[in-house]
């Protein structure tokens, strides 16, 4: 096998490439392809790299894909080599709501976007955002008291998309979201779903033309920009100092040029922080308390971790390493419902990833779902076990078994932010409450630009009778 390790020289990777086996996959209908495997691709992908092996080669209308559900393709296309797989097109669709915003810039621009941006997640901040986490969910469990009494059923994604939306806005912009939640939550469904849909077209008309998907695409928009333009405004006008990632966007100044940022750009980096910032971690959690459902016995473990660290009080930083059962819960979730299926990269030039051949213009799909319930780093995947991070478990696989966040230097800013949120959150509620799911409901995940629960996921509230564990 020809390793993934760095080429000396243009020469030397010719003809490793040219050496390199031509990917395995299974057979294809005349010029389609392999599009069936799009009607369901997360199934699909798994079952491929299930029957074929960790690098996969399809195709869709003459377009090369290259399925990776491998840490050392991982660790190759998103590490060793990234600035060789650039985004792939198919983040187009995404642009069209985010613009040029840090999820979907590339190049310089990303580079400069990022440097400006990391301060505000510093673990040095993150004390400052932990009131406005604890606080917004709180207000939420008032209500959570009322509708326990009533005996009212939850969609606890829903719930937690709310929630979500308001900590974003209070932590990064200073304001209060909570009446937009609604809105916004469902702006970003549509743009998800439009995205998709753009991002699989075989034609793809001008924006200015009304087909259905053009129409979707400016309701989304239009919903975005309604709130981030009130925003921008409101701050513009507000005289006060604050300190918070709006006013570092506000304030930036170019380094060669001391120019500022545009509305636009500023319009499109609130855009990605509050879609990405708050979508991705309420999946998270709707995710966990689905899975908690399921296993009433780990639930259990969390409330009674809770209960023996925090008591009745509100959890603080120096908490977090204390509740670190909670937080391997989340890893798990994470795990078997990570934020995002998988990241999709092109080829800029020929390349070899374990072994194989991968031309220039090939796209490159690197599935985390598919890595993250691979046997080879993860015994009987599909149980729910959050002792799989303890550090000796953890210490035993290879570091790109696991990236719920992504992996390289276009890892998730706000990973640590995400976590202490998801830990936070979770812990909080245990303190209180546990779900008991709808047996009766459909659970069902989807993978669009996001790992989101098709329709939601539907219970009752019971109130939490957590007890010391036994000395």
């Amino acid at each position: 096998m020809i390793p993934n390790s760095t080429l000396s020289t243009p020469a030397n990777e010719r003809r490793a490439f040219e050496r390199a086996r031509v990917p395995p996959g299974p057979p294809a209908l005349p010029w389609l392809g392999h599009v069936h495997a799009l009607r369901d691709p997360l199934t699909s992908f798994e079952e491929i790299a299930r029957d074929y092996g960790p690098l996969v080669g399809l195709h869709f209308f003459g377009t090369k894909y290259v399925v990776v559900s491998s840490a050392s393709g991982a660790h190759h296309v998103l590490v060793d080599r990234w600035e060789r797989y650039p985004k792939s097109p198919s983040y187009d669709g995404l642009r069209l709501f985010l613009g040029n915003g840090l999820v979907t810039s590339e190049g310089s621009f990303w580079r400069r976007q990022r440097k400006l941006m990391q301060p505000a997640f510093h673990r040095q901040r993150l004390s400052s955002f932990l009131q406005a986490m604890v606080e917004s969910t709180d207000s939420m469990l008032e209500t959570w008291e009322r509708d326990v009494d009533r005996g009212r059923d939850l969609d606890v994604h829903e719930a937690m998309t709310k929630l979500t939306f308001r900590i974003v806005g209070r932590t990064l912009f200073s304001i209060d979201l909570a009446t937009d939640a609604s809105d916004m939550g469902h702006a970003v469904e549509i743009a998800q779903r439009a995205a998709n849909d753009y991002a699989i077209s075989l034609v793809r008309f001008p924006l200015s033309w009304p087909t259905p998907l053009n129409r979707r695409v400016k309701t989304a928009r239009e919903a975005h920009d309604s709130v981030v333009y009130r925003i921008l405004d409101e701050r513009k006008r507000d005289p006060r100092p604050h300190d918070d990632l709006l006013a570092m966007l506000l304030e930036a100044r170019d380094e060669d040029t001391n120019e500022g940022m545009t509305d636009q750009q500023v319009r499109d980096e609130i855009v990605t922080l509050i879609a990405a910032g708050h979508d991705t971690t309420a999946n998270t959690l709707a995710w966990t308390f689905y899975h908690l459902g399921k296993r009433p016995d780990i639930a259990a473990r969390v409330a009674r971790e809770a209960y023996e660290v925090l008591g009745d009080r509100a959890p603080t930083i120096d908490d977090l390493p204390n509740l670190e059962f909670t937080r391997r819960v989340v890893e798990e979730s994470m795990r078997l419902h990570p934020a995002v299926s998988g990241v999709e990269r092109i080829a800029s030039e020929d390349d070899v990833i374990d072994g194989h051949r991968v031309p220039k213009g090939a796209l490159v799909g690197v599935m985390m779902w598919n890595i993250h319930r691979n046997a080879t780093y993860w015994p009987n995947p599909d149980a729910f076990d959050p002792d799989r991070f303890l550090p000796a478990e953890v210490a035993k696989r290879p570091k790109h078994a696991y990236m719920p966040f992504g992996a390289g230097p276009r890892i998730c800013i706000g990973n640590a932010f995400a976590m202490m949120e998801a830990q936070v959150i979770l812990a909080r509620i245990s303190q209180r409450f546990r779900l008991v799911l709808d047996p009766a409901h459909p659970v069902v995940p989807e993978a669009l630009i996001t790992m989101r629960p098709k329709y939601g996921i539907r219970g009752r509230l019971e109130r939490t009778c957590a007890q010391p564990s036994p000395r």
